[in-house]
C-alpha cells in the first residue's frame, strides 16, 4: 500500500469510462485536482493541529534497549464535557507531540512542504539509506483518525524506495540501519539497534488525489517503522549506483536523463545515447565509470557523447 499508485488501475477505470458512454450520455466532467500550494497550508495546518492534542508514551523510549512499533502508543488528549482539551495527563510518563517531533522540508512538484519525524532510535548502525535502496523494515501505517490502512511485518521482504511515496524517500535517509543481526535456525533475522520512528507525511507527499482504496483523498498519513537494513541500488546494472544518476542533486532521478529518450538515466544502460554501454565506459576497470573522463572535458564519458573512447568504440 506504501507503493505508488497503480497506474494500470487508473488506466483501466478511465477506458471502462470511455467505453460505457453513450452518445447520448450526459457529459462526464473531472474534478481538477486542488492547487497543491493551499492544499499544503491545509495538510500543515492539520498536522500542527494533531500534534497539540496528542502525546506518545516518551518514558517508555528513556529505557535503553531494542523498542518496537508496537510499544509507540499515541493519544488524544482527554476532554472535558464542553469537548475543551484538558492539560497533558502524567507529564513525567508522557509527552505532546507538538514538543517532540522535528520539522523538515522538501521542494516537491513546485511546492514546499513540511513533513515530521518522531525520531526515537537514530539506529546504531554506520550505514544511512540512499534514497534509491532497497531497504528492509517493518511499518505500520494509519490515518489521522488512527485507522490503520496498511503494515508489513515481514523484515525479510526488501522495499525499494523509488516505488515508494515520496514521504518515505524523505524519511527514510535520515535514519541508519541495525547495528547488529544474528541469523537463526529457522532463516529468520533478529536485529538490534536498528532505527525506529514515526514519520507524519502530507498528502502532498503521499497520495494526495489519487489514493488506493481504503485512503480518503488529500490525507495525511502517519508511519510507525523499524529500520534494519539496507543496500544500494543499480537499477540498469551499468556500474553507476542509482542515487548517484541523481545529476541535478533534487533527490529524484526520474527526470535526469542525459540523451533526452525519455528513459532516465537510472533505468538506462547508455545514458549518453553514444551507442557504448555505460558499463563499457569504464576505462579503467576500477568498476566505477564515473571517475572516466578520456578527453578531459570534465564529463565523464558515460555522460559524454563526445568523448574520445566512445567515439573510438561507437
Amino acid at each position: 500500500m506504501i507503493k505508488l499508485k497503480n497506474v494500470v488501475a487508473v488506466v483501466t477505470l478511465s477506458a471502462l469510462s470511455f467505453f460505457a458512454c453513450k452518445p447520448d450520455d450526459p457529459e462526464v466532467s473531472l474534478i481538477p485536482e486542488r492547487d497543491r500550494v493551499e492544499q499544503q497550508v491545509v495538510d500543515n495546518d492539520s498536522l500542527i493541529d494533531y500534534f497539540q492534542t496528542h502525546y506518545y508514551n516518551s518514558s517508555v523510549f528513556e529505557t535503553p534497549g531494542d523498542h518496537t512499533i508496537d510499544e509507540i502508543v499515541i493519544t488524544e488528549l482527554p476532554q472535558d464535557d464542553n469537548g475543551n482539551y484538558l492539560p497533558l495527563p502524567d507529564p513525567d510518563e508522557n509527552t505532546l507531540l507538538i514538543d517532540a517531533v522535528d520539522t523538515f522540508t522538501r521542494t516537491f512538484e513546485e511546492t514546499e512542504y513540511e513533513f515530521y519525524i518522531l525520531n526515537l532510535n537514530q539506529g546504531d548502525g554506520e550505514y544511512s539509506p540512499n534514497f534509491t535502496d532497497n531497504i528492509r523494515l517493518i511499518y505500520s501505517g494509519n490515518l489521522m483518525d488512527e485507522v490503520v490502512f496498511d503494515s508489513s511485518v515481514n523484515p525479510n521482504l526488501p522495499f525499494d524506495l523509488t516505488g515508494l511515496i515520496e514521504g518515505w524517500r524523505n524519511v527514510i535517509p535520515r535514519f541508519n540501519t541495525a547495528s547488529d543481526f544474528i541469523v537463526n535456525e529457522d532463516g529468520t533475522v533478529d536485529y538490534s539497534g536498528y532505527g525506529l520512528g514515526v514519520m507524519f507525511i502530507p498528502s502532498g507527499l503521499a497520495y494526495y488525489a489519487t489514493p488506493p482504496f481504503g485512503v480518503p483523498v488529500y490525507s495525511n498519513l502517519i508511519f510507525k517503522f523499524e529500520l534494519y537494513a539496507a543496500e544500494a541500488n543499480d537499477h540498469d546494472n551499468d556500474g553507476v549506483l542509482s542515487h548517484l544518476e541523481d545529476l541535478n542533486g533534487n533527490e529524484s532521478v526520474n527526470d535526469d536523463d542525459t540523451d533526452d529518450d525519455s528513459v532516465p538515466n537510472f533505468f538506462d544502460p547508455d545514458d549518453d545515447g553514444d551507442g557504448v554501454l555505460t558499463i563499457n565506459e569504464d576505462i579503467d576497470n576500477d568498476g566505477d565509470p564515473t571517475n572516466d573522463d578520456t578527453d578531459g572535458d570534465g564529463i565523464p564519458n558515460y555522460l559524454d557523447e563526445d568523448s574520445t573512447e566512445s567515439n573510438q568504440d561507437s
